[in-house]
């Protein structure tokens, strides 16, 4: 039997139940949602993802990190690799890119777009990579999915110890609760900073709140445009950690 890595955690898979719970919502939300709710040609998907692109690419570039050429990256619940044609637009490369997701049908679909990146299938909560392997981790809408505390907590630390001392964690994801959905809840900055206690944070308030932005985009583009600059309305966080020391 192979040994862990360095620094991984001796606790055992994480709550099978909370995984299991995380699949059936999934699941749950594929068979309710209309197959193209999240499609790029609806212009309110559009905009929020042109938000999401321009708020990523300048906190990178504050933080030196642009391009990514030459930079190991790896996706927290990568999903379908839906981020990674931006990351590769930034300058990274294939072959520099890993991801690991809980649903294997989502890994599949990834592996079948990015053939010369490593994918895996596994849970956040145990990473199967070694001490300071990556020089970006980053994960998007990941937090807010996970409802038990501890394994939010574990998550948080595998991220940590998985990237380089000079590395840096980059994060995106819902800062308030959804009150349509008890299977999302929020991670305020304040409760970010406490999963992270050894990183210091710049984060940002991003992304105009996307039940306004497909009620707003189609009738007025620009007015949408404005209130996201704004920020009032906005109902994401964009962070990026670097190690206190």
């Amino acid at each position: 039997m192979s040994e862990p890595p360095r620094g991984a955690s001796s606790r055992g898979a994480p709550s099978e139940a909370e995984a299991e719970r995380i699949l059936r919502e999934q699941e749950r939300r594929r068979q309710e949602l209309p197959e193209d709710f999240y499609a790029r040609h609806k212009a309110a998907n559009l905009f929020l993802r042109h938000g999401q692109e321009r708020a990523l690419r300048r906190a990178l570039e504050r933080f030196g990190q642009l391009p990514l050429e030459g930079k190991e990256i790896l996706e927290v619940g990568c999903g379908d690799g839906s981020w990674w044609s931006l990351f590769e637009a930034f300058g990274a490369r294939r072959e520099d890119l890993h991801g690991i997701d809980l649903e294997e049908r989502r890994v599949e679909v990834c592996r079948g777009l990015y053939p010369q990146a490593e994918v895996r299938v596994g849970n956040a909560a145990e990473l199967p990579w070694p001490d300071d392997r990556f020089d970006l981790v980053f994960q998007s809408t990941v937090f807010t999915s996970i409802l038990d505390p501890e394994i939010r907590r574990r998550v948080a630390a595998e991220m940590m110890r998985v990237v380089r001392p000079e590395g840096h964690i980059v994060w995106y994801d819902f800062l308030f609760d959804n009150p349509s959905n008890a299977n999302v809840q929020g991670v305020s900055s304040g409760e970010l900073r406490k999963l992270f206690p050894d990183y210091r944070w710049k984060v940002w308030r991003v992304t105009l709140a996307p039940p306004l932005a497909r009620r707003l985009v189609p009738r007025a583009w620009t007015l949408a445009a404005l209130l996201e600059s704004i920020r009032l309305l906005n109902s994401h966080a964009l962070g990026v950690a670097w190690p206190k020391t």
